[in-house]
């Protein structure tokens, strides 16, 4: 495994992952395919993607056949926490009160966010 975390993908990485989390299993050829018309990549660098992505443990190729082995909410999970540790010292208040400021939200969004406050917060109770 390399020195970054596994769950940590670069923007190209994620949306090769999300080609094979929509579609898994696939066979490795039409990942190819997705890959060129989602990507615009050639075959070659699907095949060194698909390969790093093996060697990290996200993915797995199986005579052939393509699937994740790390779900996509763990890789979404790891990254957002990256970016608010990064951004704004680990603080999900300052991280929520920049995201408010530079786009409203409607109701139903306020709903849903309150839902989702109201059942983290009972978690840790």
């Amino acid at each position: 495994m390399s020195a970054q975390e596994p769950l940590r993908l670069a923007e190209g990485e994620y949306r090769f992952a999300c080609l094979v989390w929509d579609h898994e299993p696939l066979p490795s050829g039409e990942l190819v395919k997705l890959s060129a018309d989602a990507l615009g990549w050639k075959k070659s660098t699907t095949y060194t993607v698909l390969k790093k992505l093996c060697e990290r443990g996200v993915l797995q190729n199986n005579g052939g056949t393509v699937t994740s082995r790390v779900a996509k909410q763990a890789v979404q999970c790891a990254e957002s926490a990256a970016v608010v540790d990064k951004t704004f010292g680990g603080s999900l208040p300052r991280f929520v009160a920049a995201f408010l400021s530079a786009k409203p939200i409607s109701d139903a969004e306020a709903a849903e966010i309150r839902a989702l406050l109201d059942a983290a917060h009972n978690q840790e109770v």
